[in-house]
Parts: structure tokens; sequence; C-alpha cells
């Protein structure tokens, strides 16, 4: 991490954490991580990376080491976060950058470029999904939340908070688990501690289905402004299956598609060969 900065930036009065790497003169990319991590997750890319490009990871509220200001003061949906997101860039100044997006940072990332299209050079989606063939089998719960939403639909959730269920999300469908690193669920674990952190999330869960909703908005924004993508997808995401990464090739032109054999973080064990295909990707630019 040695060319990594650890920064802060007050924006509509939550404070946002970031990661910043890189030359401020170069093309940048915006890193939007996934749940239930933060911008820990890029810590590679921003290292490897930083020597030919402008490199910021943002937190999201509640997230990382972002503020995590109480529901009752701050709206726990993609749009409000997208929202706090596209501020904190215009704070920063940032108005020409890539998107990579994993998970939650897809919906983010989509809401950013369908608003500001013009501002988009590239994107790259590790996992970050935009089709309904990429929600897998697992989305069954929370499906049952979506059509009713009580204690009862939502205590077969619960166990995903606990340290087993983090656990999971990094280390299912890969090869070799000790490749993965144990740090990574346990700062997870310790921020879903907090207070308030499981009903956010679970807030964040019921909310996704109105990312489903604005799937064929996306879907528009890609076939009519055909921003480059690059695909680096683990196909054996149990969240994300590699279904997801296909549908991207109905609507991109430009498009470098890359599956790896692991799972919903692939850039934990394949991340050389995924920084690789980013330097490549972006060097065509």
């Amino acid at each position: 991490m040695q060319n990594t900065k650890f920064k802060q930036d007050k924006v509509d009065g939550v404070t946002i954490a970031y990661r910043e790497a890189g030359n401020v003169e170069n093309p940048t990319i915006v890193l939007l991580h996934g749940y239930p991590s933060s911008s820990h997750q890029y810590r590679k890319v921003l290292d490897q990376l930083s020597d030919s490009y402008h490199l910021i990871a943002p937190d999201y509220p509640g997230f990382g080491l972002s503020d995590f200001p109480d529901p009752t003061s701050y709206q726990y949906t993609f749009d409000n976060i997208a929202h706090t997101i596209d501020s904190f860039l215009d704070n920063r100044g940032i108005k020409s950058y890539a998107i990579m997006m994993q998970d939650y940072g897809a919906p983010i990332g989509f809401r950013l470029a369908t608003a500001h299209p013009e501002r988009i050079t590239a994107i790259i989606t590790q996992n970050g999904n935009a089709y309904l063939e990429g929600i897998g089998a697992v989305w069954k719960g929370i499906k049952a939340m979506w059509a009713n939403r009580n204690a009862e639909t939502e205590a077969p959730l619960l166990s995903a908070f606990t340290l087993d269920g983090l656990k999971w999300d990094y280390t299912h469908g890969t090869k070799d688990h000790e490749r993965i690193n144990p740090d990574c669920w346990h700062l997870d674990y310790l921020r879903m501690q907090r207070p308030n952190a499981q009903k956010v999330n679970l807030d964040l869960w019921y909310d996704y289905q109105n990312n489903l909703k604005l799937y064929p908005k996306w879907q528009q924004y890609l076939r009519d402004h055909q921003p480059p993508v690059l695909v680096v997808w683990g196909k054996n995401d149990a969240y994300f299956p590699e279904s997801g990464a296909e549908a991207f090739k109905k609507d991109v032109k430009n498009l470098d598609y890359n599956v790896y054999d692991t799972g919903h973080f692939a850039l934990e064990d394949h991340a050389d060969e995924i920084i690789g295909k980013i330097r490549e990707f972006m060097d065509k630019l």
C-alpha cells in the first residue's frame, strides 16, 4: 500500500473516507466497492496501477471508515448513496473517469453513468450486475423479503452477518480457500457489529429490488452510449453467476470479456491477472 493515501472529505454533512493513488494528471478510475466490503477490496489495484492512472476509491456511508449516520438522518438507499458519491466526485473536481464496479458498485456506478454519460470513459465490471439473467439462486430469501418484509422473512437472512456467513462471501466458489486473506471477513464482521449495521444492510437488500427495475434503463444506456466495457468476472459467484457477465454481450459492441474460476471477490485470488487486463484495456482507450 506504499502508493496509496488515506483521505477524508465532507459531503453533505457526511465524512467520506477514501483511498487515492497516482497522479491526478493521469486518466482517472473510480473504484466502487461491493457488500460487505469497502475500498479495502481495491488495495491491490491501487498499489499496482498507480504508476499509470489516477485511482480513487470511496467508502460509502455506513461502510469502511466513512461516517455511519443514523438511519433516521440518512436514507440508506442506492439512490441516496449514489447521490452522495456523485457529490463526492464533484467535490474532488472529477469530471471524466472510468468506473470499476463490483456488486453494490454496479447500481451506484450505473446511476452515475446514466446521470452523466458524458463523464464516463469506460466501465470495468467485476461481478457488477445489470441483467436479470445475472441474479443467482441465493437471492431466493431476499426475494421473499421483497414480497413481504417482516421479522419472519428477515430471520433467515441474519446468518449472513455472522463471521461464517461473511467468510462464505469471500470463499464460496474459490478453488483454494487458503489463498483468501481472512482479514477481509474479519474486518467486515467487526463493522457489522456497529449499532444499526444489520438493519442498514437489510434496508439495502430490501431496496435492491429497485435496482432490478432500473436494469432496462442501464441496458439502454449501454446501447445508446456504447462505453468500452471490460468484464472480469468470477464465474462461480452465487450472487451474480456468469450468465450476468454473458448478458453484457447483448448490448455492448466494444466488450473485452474475461471469466475466472473463482467467486464473488475475484480480486482476492486473481488480482495479478485482472489488474493486467485492466492495464491492457485502459491503455487502448
